[in-house]
């Protein structure tokens, strides 16, 4: 992953850790141990799943970029309905309290959002590939200098 890409991907779960931390903290205290566990478990999910996602966003951007407003959509279309499906799996469980683990993965997923949103709006990513602006500055120099114009 190029630095821009492991940038972006810290500066998204970083403050869904220390939400996770903190939905963790809230449930142990409000539903007991296994509050704090299912608050951790939904944590894992959402940066698994977010991760995996931008993970997958990055690769097609780079070698499909005609794909990836389309590919972003349909990305997190798949996360939700995975999150959605995740929710309604661990409904009865009875290894970790189940409204501490739904309250988590929603509250995570809007963290991961946002923070993932912030940390595109403040990145800067060239538009133009600077080794490829300076081949085809060189490449048409070289042709007019053949034709017998200078530039």
């Amino acid at each position: 992953m190029p630095s821009n890409d492991v940038r972006i991907l810290a500066q998204a779960a970083v403050p869904t850790v220390a939400v996770g931390a903190i939905a963790a903290v809230v449930s142990g205290v409000v539903a007991g141990g296994k509050g704090a566990i299912g608050a951790v478990v939904g944590t894992v999910i959402v940066i698994a799943f977010m991760g995996i996602g931008l993970y997958v966003l990055q690769r097609t951007a780079k070698s499909l970029p005609q794909l990836f407003q389309a590919m972003g959509l349909m990305l997190y279309a798949a996360q939700l309905l995975l999150l959605f499906v995740f929710m309604a799996a661990f409904k009865n469980t009875t290894l970790f309290n189940p409204r501490a683990f739904a309250v988590t993965l929603v509250v995570a997923t809007l963290a991961w959002i946002a923070a993932q949103t912030r940390a595109h709006m403040k990145a800067k990513i060239l538009y133009v590939e600077p080794d490829s602006a300076a081949s085809a500055t060189s490449s048409k120099s070289e042709k007019s200098e053949k034709s017998g114009h200078s530039s």
